[in-house]
């Protein structure tokens, strides 16, 4: 096989949730270019349908399925229908953005439950999809952690504690993380893969100031960019990571290496 053939996804299916979001967006693109038919996954379907649209209108191959990633029966009979799955990208995470202070046990449920609870259900109930893909080749599961997950965060960098990453966000990410190597010990043996692509400081809208102090935390001095996430994202997605499983593979400029 010659090397570009390596990332190519000709011929193979992926589901991505939270698909229009900031990062989402890139990672659909990038998952249609490669030649994936991708399934774009989304709570609102007015905003998924022109989303699918556009990308119909561009030439790629989408469909859409909206509903939400945490309504784990909606997770079940999506996915119970669904006949082969290549590739399985669980992005989605959902929180209210709150103090310390103002926090309650019920933020941290419902944000754990949307970012690794609906990312566990997600595999178990597209299991004999992916299987049959596996049965052929092979599968990959990607799971979308954050740097929060590794290290915390720099409390000195923001102007007030609020507008650091909130507190529920990094625990749910760490778990996230370790379920990424639970999933790759269970599902190896089925020739399916499980990794982790670990974003840094990749903001959609910032104050210039704290961005230049984010910047100037990253080795290499500056934020990430959206189509920054593709390539790293196509790699674990496609048979160049063949041999690799249970990974976490950091995109943060260096910020975790110091």
């Amino acid at each position: 096989m010659d090397l570009p053939s390596f990332f190519r996804l000709d011929g193979r299916t992926a589901f991505i949730s939270a698909a229009r979001g900031h990062l989402g967006t890139a990672m659909t693109r990038a998952l249609a270019k490669a030649g994936a038919h991708v399934i774009v996954n989304g709570r609102d379907d007015a905003k998924l349908a022109a989303f699918e649209d556009q990308l119909r209108g561009e030439g790629f191959s989408v469909e859409r399925a909206a509903f939400d990633i945490a309504d784990m029966a909606a997770v079940r009979a999506f996915f119970g229908n669904l006949k082969r799955l290549d590739i399985l990208v669980n992005n989605a995470v959902s929180m209210q953005v709150k103090s310390f202070a103002a926090l309650e046990p019920a933020d941290f449920a419902a944000t754990y439950e949307s970012a690794v609870t609906a990312a566990f259900e997600c595999v178990r109930a597209a299991l004999p999809a992916l299987r049959e893909a596996a049965a052929s080749g092979e599968a990959s599961i990607v799971n979308i952690a954050s740097m929060y997950g590794q290290v915390a965060p720099d409390g000195r960098l923001y102007a007030t504690r609020e507008g650091q990453s909130p507190f529920h966000y990094g625990p749910a990410k760490a778990a996230l993380l370790q379920l990424t190597r639970h999933l790759a010990a269970e599902l190896g043996p089925q020739k399916i893969r499980v990794n982790a692509l670990v974003p840094g400081a990749f903001p959609a809208r910032i104050d210039p100031e704290l961005g230049e102090r984010l910047a100037g935390r990253t080795m290499l001095g500056r934020l990430g960019t959206p189509a920054e996430i593709a390539g790293p994202l196509l790699f674990l997605a496609s048979p160049a990571s063949g041999y690799m499983t249970g990974a976490a593979l950091n995109i943060d400029g260096g910020w975790t290496a110091w």
